[in-house]
């Protein structure tokens, strides 16, 4: 009997690590269909609660889904054009600036020079070398990632349309799951639909709310500093939490070497380096996990290892969609009895978990033993 249990747990194990890869598979040769549909689904997700109010507003279906549409469009264009505008502001003072930067990289120039007698016209053609490397690269990545004129027309037409769908035909496809797990208590499919909508909601709500939080912050500490134009690269930094872990160290390089250009001191860009890792300390340990808290419930490795995927998988976009993709998986593992134990990996540690003698609580809690090479050495000790 135990024999066959366990013949039937490798079995389990070896169809879920084959439908794994195959998921995995089909994933990454559907990309450029799938990554304008899960943004789809993510902004449909943020809309759902205004389509809804303006249901209960009596205007019909259709309507409400379009009026949500337009809205996310109408901010997500406000945005844009607050980015692109500052950036035209900033380049108007270009010339200044670039004359600042330059005699800064004249300073470094000579300095690298004079310590490893490398003569200045071979460091410029060695960074002249790197800098073009760096944007052949980028320019590689970007199309990878947009697609060319295929990737903008997603991101621009096909991402509003999916959107419009998923609200208007949403109970549509909601009974579509019920067919699929047909021999699925109808109760139960129910309550994990409810489940991820409501795991995804509260990410994308924490989510905005905590980027809001993090450009106060930012910008406060720049204004603080004197820096120009405090309130863009607060913004912008606070934007690039969309990249879980590494935005906020990302956004910092951006006012710091603005700073350098623009001050005397390189202090001050020290200074911008310095009250960024603060702000990034105080959103990782304070302010993500009091505002989100336990609702997306993913232990920071396993978060890692979705960004990595992600970004192997989808670019720049899987960085971005890593982590409610991880969270909705863990909603479904937890639903499926021999996914529990995927569910529980990807989940965060139980308090026990963390303590000092927490392998004799685990033993305890699986009714275990300590170990048969202490009970050896306890019969050698009492021969």
């Amino acid at each position: 009997m135990s024999d066959t249990k366990s013949t039937e747990h490798t079995r389990n194990l070896a169809y879920s690590l084959l439908s794994l890869g195959l998921i995995i598979s089909f994933l990454y040769v559907l990309q450029s269909v799938l990554i304008p549909l899960l943004f789809a689904i993510l902004i449909a997700i943020s809309l759902y609660p205004v389509t809804l109010f303006l249901e209960r507003l009596r205007m019909s279906r259709v309507i409400s889904s379009v009026l949500s549409v337009i809205l996310a469009i109408v901010i997500l264009g406000a945005l844009i054009w607050f980015i692109v505008h500052q950036v035209i502001v900033i380049g108007s003072d270009e010339a200044a600036t670039q004359i600042k930067f330059n005699s800064i990289l004249d300073t470094i120039q000579e300095w690298i020079s004079s310590k490893l007698g490398i003569e200045q016209s071979q460091i410029s053609a060695r960074v002249r070398d790197a800098l073009n490397q760096t944007m052949s690269n980028a320019g590689t990545h970007i199309t990878k990632t947009l697609g060319s004129v295929g990737g903008i027309l997603a991101g621009t037409v096909i991402v509003p349309l999916f959107t419009f769908f998923l609200l208007y035909y949403r109970d549509f496809f909601k009974e579509f799951f019920y067919h699929v797990f047909a021999g699925t208590p109808k109760d139960k499919v129910q309550e994990v639909l409810c489940k991820i909508y409501e795991v995804v909601q509260n990410y994308l709500l924490g989510l905005v709310t905590v980027m809001g939080i993090v450009a106060i912050l930012n910008t406060v500490g720049l204004l603080f500093l004197g820096i120009q134009y405090a309130w863009f690269f607060g913004i912008l930094a606070s934007l690039l939490m969309l990249l879980p872990y590494i935005g906020i160290a990302i956004g910092s390089i951006l006012p710091a070497v603005f700073a350098l250009a623009t001050k005397e001191s390189a202090w001050y860009a020290v200074g911008v380096v310095g009250w960024f890792q603060v702000v990034q300390f105080l959103e990782g340990n304070f302010i993500t996990p009091n505002i989100v808290g336990g609702k997306v419930s993913i232990n920071p490795l396993m978060a890692l290892v979705s960004l990595l995927l992600g970004g192997m998988l989808f670019g720049l976009a899987g960085l971005i969609l890593a982590i409610p993709i991880a969270a909705v998986l863990k909603v479904f593992f937890d639903a499926v009895p021999y996914l529990n134990p995927w569910g529980f990996l990807i989940g965060e540690p139980e308090n026990y978990h963390l303590k000092r003698y927490s392998g004799k609580i685990i033993l305890k809690r699986w009714k275990l033993k300590e170990t048969r090479a202490k009970e050896k050495n306890g019969k050698e000790e009492s021969d």
